[in-house]
């Protein structure tokens, strides 16, 4: 049976104006607990939640780490404590990689991975003096699996799961849990105008699949399939356990990728047995010295 806590929590949640982050904030104050709203602009974020005395509204542009550091400080002031760290804000540069500026690419992971890493620098002092917490990253399938005019937002989520398989043994000696999850297509706004932007077409080899690409993602945006507000409430569940998973797979779709990889994965470790394993130090020969 999976033990669930049942004492109120406090979450701080970025990128809570709209999308998904204003549903986890939502979705978490429905459930009783107090809850740290910020992004770039407080007062949209406070337009978008409504007043409601659990909620305090921070500006906080993750990519800043001042502002990290004063959202922070802001949700131990105004509740004591910090039990949830819900790095969720994000965007979306998207273009043929030869046609991504190099300030885009930086962009991208200035949000998508130094930009988490700047909210969880900040909260891990008072997670460690609590000796609890959990540190919860919004990734993506385009965290496992990389596709076609989507490297740079494959890139942030590659590091950002990568980064938090490194922090999670460091950070569980003190009863800091991290659980990353990876959303397939949901209904958020994520392929908006606000949120998302395009390499500016330069070479005549990627015209054509440039302009489908695009069509068909304006097309998708307001038509994904899965609920923002139903991942919002299984978040809230997922957090008041004991143990929560590392990884959670939010749906169908996501669920099929982490069984794609898992079985490429496969597929390509078993692809050249003998070369692969043909590497190791002939018998007999005295491995050098490190000096």
């Amino acid at each position: 049976m999976t033990h669930e806590k049942t004492e109120q929590q406090v979450w701080l949640v970025t990128g809570a104006g709209r999308g998904l982050g204003r549903d986890i904030a939502g979705a978490a104050l429905a459930a009783g607990h107090r809850v740290v709203a910020t992004g770039r602009a407080p007062q949209q974020v406070a337009a978008a939640l409504g007043e409601h005395e659990r909620l305090l509204t921070v500006k906080l542009d993750v990519t800043r780490p001042e502002d990290a550091q004063n959202a922070v400080r802001a949700a131990t002031e105004a509740f004591g404590r910090l039990d949830v760290l819900v790095n969720n804000a994000g965007n979306f540069y998207a273009g043929f990689f030869e046609e991504m500026t190099d300030e885009q690419v930086r962009g991208q992971l200035e949000v998508l991975l130094f930009g988490p890493m700047n909210v969880t620098r900040a909260a891990l002092p008072v997670m460690r003096q609590q000796r609890s917490g959990l540190l919860v990253g919004i990734s993506s399938g385009a965290g496992l699996i990389g596709g076609a005019f989507a490297s740079a937002y494959a890139a942030g989520k590659f590091a950002l799961e990568g980064w938090l398989e490194g922090l999670a043994p460091e950070v569980a000696p003190f009863g800091i849990n991290t659980m990353l999850v990876e959303p397939g297509f949901f209904r958020t706004e994520l392929l908006s105008a606000e949120s998302t932007t395009y390499a500016t077409p330069s070479l005549d080899d990627y015209a054509e699949k440039t302009q489908a690409t695009i069509d068909g993602w304006k097309a998708m945006n307001g038509q994904q399939g899965g609920d923002p507000a139903k991942l919002a409430r299984v978040l809230v569940q997922l957090a008041a356990m004991k143990e929560p998973p590392f990884r959670f797979a939010a749906g169908a779709d996501a669920v099929d990728v982490f069984k794609q990889k898992a079985q490429t994965l496969l597929t390509q470790a078993n692809a050249y047995p003998e070369l692969s394993t043909s590497l190791a130090l002939d018998q007999g020969r005295k491995q050098p010295e490190l000096k």
